[in-house]
């Protein structure tokens, strides 16, 4: 038997599969492309010599309004030489070089319907130098998707999109997206276009796309840069530029399984993300299996990307699972089963995820027999003043994230046969979202034997939420 330990609350719970699973962990199963030797100068480089645009030394000068729109820390690292710090201050170089005046230059960090970063959040991801020239003078804020007096609405885009975007970032004479390329299961790809359509906008924007009817098709699982939910990142985007009168300046980063840059492009948005893509595609889609599987093995920490609690909120389990299946899919068969640890003790940190818990209870009755049953309260939810004053104030998520959610957790449930959760203080939580229970991931393998034999293909993926994901392809399959 082959001993593994996967990820499990704070800890690691151990496990004991059989001699032909198959493990694989991003960067070490498979090397990353190698990552810049000289970032801060690939950097400059770039932003120097943008693509499809002027430079900014041509875009700007005194009087101008600058505003520089950054992720959150839900993507991208936080070293010192993070893509976000070393860009972010060649970006205000340019511009203070260029003439244009420090009082008129604002960073807005691009937290959608994400909760607001904390003072302490932002100076870590900006770096105490950013975070001191301009913290102070109240030119660093968040996005807030509920403040009206700074949101324009754009009408709809093309394809019957609504658009409504921040408006200081509308307004400004140089617009600046910050972008990380990162393999994420919507739409293929952080950064370009995806970056101001989820982060700089209004939830009735994101409810054109994180939603059944787009989330649930053939061509949005697995995981690729060519679905509708990717054409509506584009087509928002271009209606934020063609209503702007401008081309937002985009730079963007492509990252490692560490968040180290293995190449920077900067300039027109359109332009570069195909070629950040193609860069993107050589660390990302990983033509590694050689069978399919029948059963993917992973953990679950309680602490990782949106947060604490995700591994243990009943309904970010659920995304969270799906997130697997949707990057992962080509390499599962038909009637794969998931298998994953989670302490599932209950916990849903209602305090960063104020309306998870009550939609959870929704889920529980009157009628609710698949997640896509609860998209109808995804309007009135949005509007509750109780959950918004939540996400403006008191460092929660929007409401709508729960739906956004929900429509990303059914996936697995499509894709698989069952869903497993091992070492559960509170099974219950587990039963209720659709899950089956077993105390160890041996218990669980045993079950399983009803939906894939006894000798079934085992993938195991025992860094799945802890590093940067790739997407599995077949050798001898083309992506």
């Amino acid at each position: 038997m082959k001993k593994l330990a996967f990820e499990y609350g704070e800890g690691l719970m151990e496990a004991e599969l059989p001699d032909n699973t198959d493990v694989f962990v991003p960067g070490e199963t498979v090397a990353d492309p190698p990552a810049l030797e000289n970032i801060v100068e690939s950097t400059r480089k770039a932003i120097l010599n943008p693509i499809g645009l002027k430079p900014i030394s041509e875009q700007v000068s005194k009087g101008s309004k600058v505003v520089i729109v950054f992720p959150d820390r839900v993507k991208g690292g936080f070293q010192e030489n993070s893509h976000r710090k070393v860009s972010t201050a060649i970006i205000i170089e340019e511009c203070l070089k260029a003439g244009v005046e420090k009082k008129d230059i604002h960073l807005v960090c691009s937290n959608g319907l994400h909760r607001k970063m904390t003072k302490e959040e932002i100076k870590t991801i900006l770096g105490d130098k950013l975070f001191n020239d301009y913290w102070w003078s109240h030119q660093i804020t968040n996005h807030d998707s509920e403040d009206w007096d700074n949101l324009v609405d754009l009408g709809c885009d093309e394809m019957g999109n609504p658009v409504i975007m921040n408006k200081k970032v509308y307004e400004a004479d140089l617009a600046v997206l910050i972008g990380h390329v990162l393999g994420n299961p919507y739409g293929g790809y952080s950064g370009g276009y995806k970056h101001c359509a989820t982060g700089i906008t209004h939830w009735k924007s994101i409810a054109s796309h994180h939603v059944p009817h787009v989330m649930h098709r053939d061509d949005f699982t697995p995981v690729n840069s060519h679905s509708l939910m990717r054409r509506k990142f584009d087509s928002i985007g271009q209606h934020m530029e063609k209503c702007m009168g401008k081309k937002f300046f985009a730079c963007d980063a492509v990252l490692d399984t560490a968040q180290r840059q293995i190449a920077v492009f900067a300039g027109y948005a359109k332009e570069i993300q195909p070629l950040s893509w193609e860069i993107a595609d050589q660390r990302t889609y990983v033509p590694w299996a050689t069978k399919k599987y029948d059963v993917i093995v992973f953990g679950m920490p309680q602490n990782f990307h949106y947060g604490n609690g995700m591994g243990t909120n009943p309904i970010l389990m659920m995304q969270a699972v799906s997130a697997q299946i949707i990057r992962h899919k080509r390499v599962l068969s038909d009637n794969c089963v998931v298998i994953c640890s989670s302490i599932c003790n209950g916990y849903f940190h209602d305090e960063e995820f104020p309306a998870y818990r009550r939609v959870y209870d929704l889920f529980q009755k009157d009628y609710h027999n698949v997640l896509p049953d609860l998209e109808k309260y995804g309007e009135y939810l949005a509007q509750d003043e109780e959950y918004i004053a939540k996400y403006r104030f008191n460092f929660g998520y929007h409401p709508y994230h729960t739906f956004s959610m929900i429509s990303c957790g059914h996936i697995a449930e499509k894709h698989c046969s069952a869903i497993y959760v091992v070492g559960a203080y509170e099974p219950g939580y587990a039963r209720s979202m659709g899950m089956k229970t077993r105390a160890t991931f041996e218990e669980a393998l045993k079950d399983a034997e009803k939906y894939v034999g006894k000798t079934p293909n085992i993938l195991a993926l025992p860094r799945a939420f802890k590093t940067a994901s790739v997407h599995l392809g077949m050798q001898e399959g083309a992506f």
